[in-house]
């Protein structure tokens, strides 16, 4: 069984893909995570977890839901990351919670796509070329991941150094307590009173009051789920990302 959490697409069409190349089943996780619904989750066959890398690791929300979630049925347990660039620790992390649950992890599979992270100010736009490359050519390498898993053989991953653990693990935490904050989201006069953010919302944070989303919480993950998925584009955080481009994959022209 196929399992992912997708903000803004890239996670879920990875997912997607893969399912239909073992002609598997896929749940998407988000209403679990939103509802706290641990309840068990059985498949014969191997389980996929798909995740987006935040941070080089693993969303704080989808590696709490995945410690208290029962897994039952088959023991082999993969993994696949969508990134732009790099997995970090992901691999370590998500290796971790499966083995603490006397399961067996296979590895992952890495696919390189367009990053989503809009509120950092070092992330640059991409073209639309650049993107469309970038979907395809992960699309293609989907083909290698389903046949690792069809066959029970394990993905071959580069070794995680113990320096790299050294620097993500105390930096995630400074990064969340001081950038990944809820202060500077604002809304304009775009927006129509949809909801649509608050119900993507993965940690349940967003609020709609009088028409308008408000962040009960001082922080968040920045899942991008909020600001990347507005239909009227009327989220904005700061001033960094006014005048930039929103971003999903099915918007992706692939032909």
């Amino acid at each position: 069984m196929i399992l992912f959490f997708s903000a803004t697409g890239n996670t879920k069409l990875m997912a997607k893909t893969i399912a239909d190349h073992l002609q598997d089943d896929v749940l998407d996780l988000l209403a679990r995570i939103k509802n706290g619904d641990f309840s068990e989750i059985h498949s014969e066959r191997p389980f996929v977890i798909c995740s987006p890398i935040y941070v080089s690791e693993l969303p704080v929300f989808l590696m709490d839901y995945l410690e208290k979630v029962s897994l039952k049925g088959c023991q082999e347990v993969y993994g696949v990351f969508t990134n732009g660039g790099y997995s970090g620790i992901a691999g370590g992390q998500l290796k971790r919670i499966i083995q603490k649950k006397n399961m067996h992890f296979r590895g992952y599979a890495e696919f390189k796509m367009a990053s989503n992270h809009l509120t950092n100010k070092s992330h640059k736009d991409l073209d639309d070329g650049e993107i469309r490359k970038r979907t395809q050519i992960s699309l293609e390498k989907t083909e290698e991941a389903a046949a690792v898993i069809r066959k029970g053989e394990s993905f071959k991953n580069r070794h995680l150094f113990l320096l790299e653990y050294l620097v993500t693990l105390p930096v995630a935490p400074v990064l969340y307590h001081f950038n990944q904050t809820t202060k500077e989201f604002w809304i304009k006069d775009a927006c129509i009173s949809c909801g649509k953010c608050a119900k993507l919302c993965p940690m349940n944070i967003i609020e709609m009051q009088d028409g308008k989303p408000v962040w009960r919480e001082k922080r968040c993950a920045h899942c991008m789920s909020c600001i990347q998925n507005c239909p009227t584009e009327a989220i904005e955080f700061g001033n960094v990302t006014e005048g930039r481009r929103r971003y999903n994959v099915s918007k992706v022209d692939l032909s």
